[in-house]
Order: C-alpha cells, then structure tokens, then sequence
C-alpha cells in the first residue's frame, strides 16, 4: 500500500518505510525459521536491516538510485539466504520438505542479488533502460508472488511432517525411559534378525528383570521406583553398542538384542550391567535403594529362528536366575538346543505316525550330542 502511494505522499512514507517493514518481514522469516529448529531469536538482527535502511537514507552520500538498489537487494538477499541457512544446518531432522524449502529460499535471494548489478550498471533515465527496469521490477514481482504462495505451502508441509514425525516417534519410544518401547524393540528385532539369512551372525537374546521391584515401589514411593527405572536404562544403555538394540518391554522388564557378538562377550556385558547397576542404585535421591537385575540370555546362530523364540529362551535362563537366588546373569544356549531337538522329536513322532520309540531314541542320541 504504501509504496503505491509513492508521489502521492513523501518519500519518507512511500519508500523509506515502506521498504523498512519490507525488510523486517524478511527478518521474521529468518526468526520464525530459528525458532522453528529450536534456536533463539536475535531482537537485535530482527530489526537491523530495517534500521541500517533508515539510518543509509539519511545519509546524503547514500542518497543515489543505484546506491539503494544495491543496499535493499543486499538485505533481503541476506536475510533470505540466512533463512535458507537457518533449515540447512538443522537438516538432521529428516523432513521432506525442508530441502524444497532450502532451494527456493536461496534462489529467492539469488534472484534479488542479480537486480544488484543491473541496479547498478544502468541509470534511472526516461530512456529504453527504464522500460528494461520496469520489465526487471515486474519479473521480481511475479516471482515474489509466486514464491510468497509456494513457500507457505512448504512450510506448513514441514511443520505437519514434523508433527507426524514426533506422533510416530512418540509411539514407538517409552515416555519415562526414553528408550525404545516393545513394539519398536520387537519391530527392529525382527527387522534384524531377518538379516541373518543373507549374513548369518552369532545373535544374542537378553531379557532383564529388575528384582523386587515392587517392594522398591512399597518401601520408597513409585517415583524413587521410576527413577530406579530411569538408571537402569541409563546404565545398560552405556554398557551395551550403540549398535545393539535395547528396549522396554513393560514394566521392569527390559530386553537386548546384539549382533555378531561371542558368548564370552555377551555374558561380559551382563555382568557389566548387573555389576554397574547395583552400584549405581546403592543412592538414589538419597534413600539406600541397593537395587539388583536378574538377566537371562539366550545365544543363536541359527536364522532361521525368531524373536519370540529367543526371548522364550532368555525367558527360561532369567527364571533360572531368579530360582538360583537373583542378581545373576545365566546363558541359555544348551537349553536351546534341547528344545530344537524335543521339537525336531516331536515332528518327526507325527511324520511316523506314532513310532514313539524311534522318535524317543533320536531325541536321546540327539541330546547326548548337543551335551
């Protein structure tokens, strides 16, 4: 509006104002794509270019046509391509839209940057330059417009990314530990363990159970029981890689999945856990907690296996190490090859059609072997 008011009121209104509400829209672009990555606003730069414009328009050796072209191409051009850097360095997140939003945005400011030259280079004179300087000024206003309606549609296309992201997130990572839920832990697992069939790696199941967690619960209150919670995470976390998969399965109940690791190391790393987190629990918020976990692991080289049944294993050996008196860690690799042999007697029972004995022999020879 107001620079349609030019020669219709003083310059003061219709260009120095004007262009000075116009540069701070730009620098609320480059603040609102700041606080959209979760970085402060700088007060300061929202409102430099437009003070730099007021102050250079007051300045009678500033006052030439080629010399403000070159300033208010060279602000907006810095506060869009600031925009573009804004989403560029936070593009970590994995948004779609982020990179189309980085394109136009730079080649927004690279469309102003060239009225810098031209600005310039021909003068303001009543001849063919400023029927050349009319079609420049019509281009930049048709492609503003253009890129004013495509860049609102890209950025609430980011923003509901994001949303999505964070509800898809959200469902898949336990609230109070921050680590992955049972149904992102047995999604990723199963995930995993399907790669063995192209590249078979020994594979160990661990299945954690915190000791008497409810009477931590009685005699402390539940929020000394999830802060309890919140260390053990914290501990196995750092005990285990960062490779290896790690979740709750509810409650006090956690679970480990780790690749291409050996029998010796698995069971180190139980240890490790058991032994830190006791320690870890002798003080919490002040009160004698002494908490303890009872952990169970379950080795398989074999792919064709899946992930409940491991966990069915590591189940067996973590109440073996509950009954053998707690805060100990047990390997259940034999008992798994017990069970593959009862089962592989069982399906060969009903092939035979109730040749019981000679399943009763294979499964013995069979036993005998694996011991």
């Amino acid at each position: 509006m107001l620079f349609g008011l030019y020669g219709a009121v003083s310059d003061l209104i219709s260009l120095d104002l004007a262009n000075a509400l116009l540069f701070t829209a730009f620098a609320v672009t480059w603040t609102g794509a700041r606080v959209f990555d979760q970085r402060k606003p700088q007060p300061i730069l929202l409102f430099g270019g437009a003070a730099l414009w007021l102050i250079a328009c007051r300045i009678p050796a500033l006052s030439g046509w080629d010399v403000r072209v070159l300033l208010s191409s060279g602000i907006i051009t810095t506060y869009t391509w600031a925009t573009a850097y804004e989403f560029w360095r936070a593009r970590d997140e994995a948004l779609v839209s982020r990179w189309p939003a980085i394109f136009m945005l730079f080649a927004h400011g690279a469309l102003y940057l060239l009225r810098t030259p031209f600005g310039a280079m021909l003068p303001w004179l009543p001849t063919s330059d400023q029927v050349f300087e009319s079609v420049w000024m019509t281009v930049l206003s048709f492609e503003a417009l253009l890129f004013t309606i495509a860049i609102a549609f890209i950025l609430l296309a980011m923003a509901k990314e994001r949303t999505e992201h964070r509800h898809k997130t959200a469902a898949l990572v336990d609230p109070l530990t921050g680590i992955a839920n049972r149904r992102a832990f047995l999604q990723d697992g199963e995930a995993q363990l399907k790669r063995q069939a192209a590249d078979p790696r020994p594979t160990a199941v661990m299945l954690l159970d915190l000791d008497n967690f409810k009477s931590i619960n009685d005699r402390f209150g539940h929020a000394v029981g999830d802060r309890v919670l919140e260390i053990f995470a914290e501990v196995a976390g750092r005990c285990m890689r960062r490779i290896d998969l790690f979740g709750r399965l509810g409650g006090e109940e956690f679970a480990g999945l780790m690749r291409d690791i050996t029998r010796e190391r698995a069971l180190a790393v139980g240890e490790d856990i058991r032994a830190r987190f006791a320690e870890a629990t002798r003080d919490v918020d002040g009160r004698p907690v002494l908490a303890t976990v009872s952990i169970g692991i379950v080795l398989s080289y074999d792919a064709a296996l899946d992930l409940s049944a491991l966990l069915a294993q590591a189940d067996r050996a973590l109440y073996r190490a509950k009954d053998s008196g707690r805060n100990r860690v047990e390997i259940a690799s034999i008992e798994l090859i017990l069970d593959r042999v009862k089962r592989g007697a069982a399906d060969l029972l009903a092939a035979t059609g109730g040749r019981a004995s000679a399943a009763k022999s294979m499964a013995k020879s069979a036993a005998k072997s694996a011991a």
